[in-house]
């Protein structure tokens, strides 16, 4: 069988550059091409659709990929593997059978049969393909194989003597390829029946963990923003080339390209869908873009960049995500390109391509995604697919108001990732955004009661100062009455007698008296349900590998309190359910958490580590147990100087942003600007400059917009020295023109630049600091973020 024009060229084929999930994926290409074909002609197929890859099992292995696709006559064979031809539509298939075939084989192993065998055929016919026996005939060995049942139908790959490095990653990396391949192809397993096994294990589809088609924001409380988004803009038909691809600007006879005369109308089309997944990653966000089914570019991030086309090469400005970078991003998609020409490795589309910039377009438009800079500029808003996204949901602050899931005080980012790998895993608590859902719910019902707690502490008809003292706690001497475990239970203490009303609502206190009946611990519990929320940070796997771990739903009282089986008051209680779960109730309003300011996470912890200890009777001591579940449990709660400071700049932009809106909203932009030191102007300058920002110093005052670029301690200053500015629910809800009272403006303001100054310093020197230092400025974060006004 004449196979090549030079068997040199042949062996060269292998030293192209292509990973080992590459060269398995090429292979896998060409039988999805044939099933799709199947499928579409509707014909019903016996053995249904089916590729398998068996896995090197040592150094001398080999690789089999078979598949139950229709099989190949003897010439379709001999052209399938001839290097540098391909028969196939290079706008219809995924596989160009013939240069990818040779160049993944090659670069596999020396050795490559291939068998083939259709439906009724009496044997299988193959070709053998040894790099180190072809000459320059250019023939490999002819093969034939006996079929045991006619019906059988197929094509079977073998590749052997495997380079040892791939043969190695192989053998080592099943899973990891199982995940690249699911990945890949996620969109043909899930739309199509076809299947894909590998190592003995059945592929699945790598599914987007995004929000549900009818979830979305009020934007401006005005426009309601989906966290999902069709797309699908069919293009006029165009003329492209069956031989080279490319597509013709004209009707012509002849591609203009390779003068080919195989050209036919063909649809362009681009659809799919974007949207916002359920959580934040530093790197699993950005756009799919497929053609034929199969993911050319996974996580694309390069629509998130905006290139001026008036500017320089080079002159490309990040615009998603900058504000909050260090969280990640979660804008995602799927976009189909089946019309837009690909790389020869598959790993990238024609970036100069017409169709590619046309694709582009329809996506994210042409204007910068930020309305600033777009108005800057002179473009027109951009109301593109990604832009309304964009808009919608590029900060990340908890609530409704973006879609985040928080605690109450602040986003849970850490649970929300984690939730995410369950949803990979396949947990079936995790498939749908409900829980992220309640996350959202729960975080907006605990931050409407402490701002009706807060509101409460402001008794009206008191002078303003007292007022604002007592908001601030600087209420004197706990006034506060104990309650009882009846009271709190809801129910008569126990022995309390109670008259039983006489026959026709009289009562007669000569009857005798009833006691009534004590609550059950199932009544108990039923009720605590009923009245508690889902705390998320603390619903979690709790344990150590030592000891085991126990699955934990942890769940915050919103009404009464919690008392034990004695009817003592408790602020943590657990209630075992089947297997090694557990749900913890969570008492808030306990004097250990109000009064003293206690961690829920660490009373959680001790009641856990009881229930642990008991079972795996550990020799460790109870601290020690303690100390090694938080370590595996909650990482994300250790004292790191660096995650802080993230956190410390996190903040920092969003007051930023706040404080340039209210600047330039008042028109006081110059007067802030001239609060700037000389040597504060300057780390502004060089500031502006490495964020590619030329402005010239005296244009600074024009707009609040050099407060993004100043030093985070500069903040500080002119929080102090215009008060006015920021105060009273406009960035800050401290009250300041609020009171008469002179004293109680300092003290409201004291408060709040007490807080942003703890976190500037750390965004500031985000070096080495104590754990007394780190614990400060953590609870200055949260404070401060709980004292941002409610966004207009």
């Amino acid at each position: 069988m004449k196979i090549t024009p030079s068997a040199r060229v042949l062996r060269m084929l292998g030293e192209i550059e292509f990973d080992e999930w590459q060269c398995i994926a090429e292979l896998i290409d060409n039988a999805f091409d044939d099933f799709t074909e199947i499928h579409r002609s509707g014909t019903p197929w016996a053995g249904g659709y089916r590729v398998s890859v068996e896995l090197p099992d040592s150094a001398q292995g080999q690789l089999v990929i078979t598949d139950t696709g229709r099989g190949m006559t003897y010439d379709r064979l001999e052209r399938a593997v001839r290097a540098g031809w391909s028969g196939n539509d290079m706008h219809d298939k995924l596989g160009l059978f013939g240069m990818g075939f040779n160049v993944s084989t090659a670069r596999l192993g020396k050795r490559t049969r291939v068998l083939t065998t259709r439906q009724g055929d009496t044997e299988w016919i193959g070709v053998e393909i040894d790099l180190d026996r072809i000459g320059d005939d250019f023939e490999a060995e002819d093969i034939t194989e006996p079929k045991a049942d006619p019906n059988e139908h197929g094509t079977r790959i073998v590749i052997s003597r495997l380079h040892p490095t791939r043969a190695g990653w192989l053998r080592k990396n099943g899973s990891a390829l199982r995940n690249i391949l699911g990945q890949v192809y996620s969109w043909l397993l899930l739309e199509r029946p076809f299947e894909l096994w590998v190592g003995g294990f059945q592929v699945k589809p790598v599914r987007h963990c995004r929000w549900g088609d009818d979830r979305s924001v009020l934007y401006n409380n005005k426009e309601r923003i989906p966290a999902y988004i069709e797309i699908d803009q069919r293009l006029e038909n165009g003329l492209a080339c069956g031989d080279c691809g490319q597509w013709q600007l004209t009707d012509r006879d002849t591609c203009e390209d390779c003068g080919s005369n195989r050209l036919t109308a063909r649809e362009r089309r681009v659809h799919g869908w974007l949207g916002i997944q359920r959580y934040m990653h530093k790197n699993d966000y950005g756009i799919d873009f497929l053609r034929n089914g199969r993911k050319i570019l996974r996580w694309d991030k390069q629509l998130f960049t905006w290139r001026n086309p008036d500017g320089a090469a080079g002159n490309e400005e990040p615009e998603y995500p900058v504000d909050l970078a260090h969280q990640g991003g979660r804008i995602i998609g799927e976009i189909h390109l089946d019309h837009v020409p690909v790389t020869y490795q598959k790993d990238a589309f024609e970036y100069g391509d017409r169709s590619w910039r046309s694709a582009v377009e329809i996506v994210r438009g042409v204007a910068p995604l930020l309305p600033r800079r777009a108005a800057d500029m002179g473009y027109e808003e951009n109301t593109s697919p990604l832009a309304l996204l964009f808009k919608a949901f590029r900060r990340n602050d908890a609530g409704l108001r973006y879609l985040v899931p928080g605690d109450g005080r602040k986003p849970i980012h850490d649970d929300t990732r984690r939730w995410g790998q369950e949803f990979r895993r396949g947990n079936p608590d995790y498939q749908t955004d409900e829980r992220w859902w309640q996350a959202v719910e729960d975080h907006e019902a605990a931050k409407s009661r402490g701002k009706n707690a807060k509101a409460a502490a402001s008794t009206p008809g008191r002078p303003d100062e007292a007022a604002v003292m007592e908001a601030l706690g600087f209420n004197g001497a706990d006034t506060a009455e104990p309650t009882t475990p009846a009271n709190e239970t809801g129910g008569a203490k126990l022995g309390t007698e109670v008259e039983s009303p006489k026959e026709g609502g009289a009562s007669d206190s000569s009857a005798p008296a009833l006691e009534q009946r004590p609550e059950t611990r199932h009544e108990r519990v039923t009720r605590y349900m009923e009245n508690s929320t889902t705390y998320p940070a603390l619903s979690r796997s709790f344990g150590h590998p030592r000891v085991g771990f126990v699955e934990v739903e942890t769940r915050q009282l919103t009404a009464g309190g919690l008392v034990d089986e004695n009817l003592h008051r408790t602020p943590v209680l657990l209630d075992q359910r089947a297997g090694n779960s557990l749900v913890a109730f969570l008492d808030l309003d306990h004097a250990i958490f109000q009064k003293f300011g206690a961690d829920p996470a660490d009373l959680l912890l001790a009641e856990v580590a009881v229930l642990l200890r008991v079972r795996a009777e550990t020799e460790w001591s109870h601290s020690e147990l303690i100390a090694a579940i938080r370590a595996e449990s909650l990482p994300a709660t250790a004292l790191d100087a660096q995650l802080i400071s993230a956190e410390a700049q996190e903040l920092l932009a969003e007051i930023r942003h706040r404080m340039v809106s209210e600047l330039d909203r008042t028109g006081e932009a110059e007067k802030a600007y001239h609060f700037l030191s000389p040597d504060e102007l300057t780390a502004t300058e060089h500031a502006m400059i490495a964020n590619g920002k030329v402005t010239r110093t005296v244009d600074l005052g024009t707009s609040g917009e050099f407060l993004l670029h100043v030093p985070a301690l500069f903040l500080v200053r002119l929080v102090e020295s215009l008060p006015s500015a920021f105060m009273d629910n406009r960035v800050f809800q401290g009250v300041y023109e609020g009171v008469a009272s002179a004293s109680a403006r300092r003290l409201s303001l004291a408060r709040t630049v007490g807080y942003l100054s703890d976190v500037a310093t750390q965004a500031t020197f985000a070096g080495a600091s104590l754990p007394n230092q780190l614990l400060r400025t953590r609870l200055s974060i949260r404070l401060l973020a709980d004292d941002l006004a409610e966004e207009k």
